[in-house]
């Protein structure tokens, strides 16, 4: 095998892209979102799955609450604010789908509203 047969094996097969912050964020909701929508769609025996998938949004919430609240944020402090006030929402919300006194609706709106902004600013830099 030569040289150039050895980089296409070491390499060629590979199709790594690099990401960015904002894609990775992106993808992260996305898998949360997409977790959380195939449990509620098992009524018989989803119940478990959910909880854990609304257990890692809320974690996912909470981490982003816990960073906008951070001074040295570069994010506008408008924006931190908002970030922070759907955390709560979040939590709340949340509350309310495990005791069954709500849907998923609204916190799966919730996470497609962040990855069509993560999106767009990932596609305009």
């Amino acid at each position: 095998m030569n040289s150039t047969q050895q980089a296409v094996s070491a390499y060629g097969k590979e199709n790594t892209h690099l990401r960015t912050h904002r894609g990775i964020e992106a993808e992260v909701f996305a898998q949360v979102t997409r977790a959380i929508t195939l449990a509620s769609g098992d009524k018989k025996h989803g119940f478990p799955k959910l909880a854990a998938a609304l257990h890692s949004n809320r974690r996912l919430w909470r981490a982003l609450a816990f960073d906008v609240s951070n001074a040295e944020n570069a994010l506008p402090a408008d924006m931190r604010a908002r970030v922070f006030y759907l955390s709560e929402f979040v939590n709340e919300q949340t509350g309310k789908v495990l005791r069954g006194d709500a849907t998923v609706d609204a916190l799966r709106e919730v996470n497609m509203s962040i990855m069509r902004g993560l999106n767009m600013e990932a596609t305009s830099t």
